[in-house]
C-alpha cells in the first residue's frame, strides 16, 4: 500500500532465511506479526525480535568494515516463517541529526 510519504508492505521470510549484508533502503519501521527474526549490526551485536516488538532502521551511508560488510545482516529465527509489516518513509534519514520522532 503506497501513501503519500510512506509505503506499507507485508513480507514473509521463510524458515532458515538469512539475507546478505545491506543497508535499509529507506527509513523504516519493521513490525513482526508472527515468527521471529534477527538483526546483526556491523559491530557484531545481534537482536532477536518477535510478535509485537518493533524496530526502526535507517542505517544508510555506512562505511564497509574490514570484511566488506555494510549496514546489517538479518534473517529468521526458529521453525516458523517470520511475517513482517514494513512501513518505509520517503524522508531523508537523520544521519548526524536529532531523531525526527520525539
Amino acid at each position: 500500500m503506497k501513501q503519500s510519504g510512506a509505503t506499507i508492505t507485508f513480507t514473509v521470510l521463510p524458515v532458515g532465511w538469512v539475507g546478505n549484508w545491506h543497508e535499509n533502503p529507506k527509513p523504516q519501521w519493521i513490525i513482526p506479526l508472527s515468527g521471529r527474526w534477527f538483526v546483526e549490526t556491523m559491530d557484531g551485536q545481534r537482536v532477536e525480535m518477535g510478535e509485537g516488538e518493533i524496530f526502526f532502521g535507517e542505517d544508510r551511508g555506512t562505511k564497509a568494515d574490514a570484511q566488506g560488510h555494510k549496514g546489517h545482516l538479518s534473517g529468521t529465527v526458529g521453525d516458523v516463517p517470520a511475517v513482517l509489516i514494513m512501513v518505509q518513509f520517503e524522508e531523508t534519514p537523520t544521519i548526524d541529526q536529532s531523531c525526527r520522532f520525539r
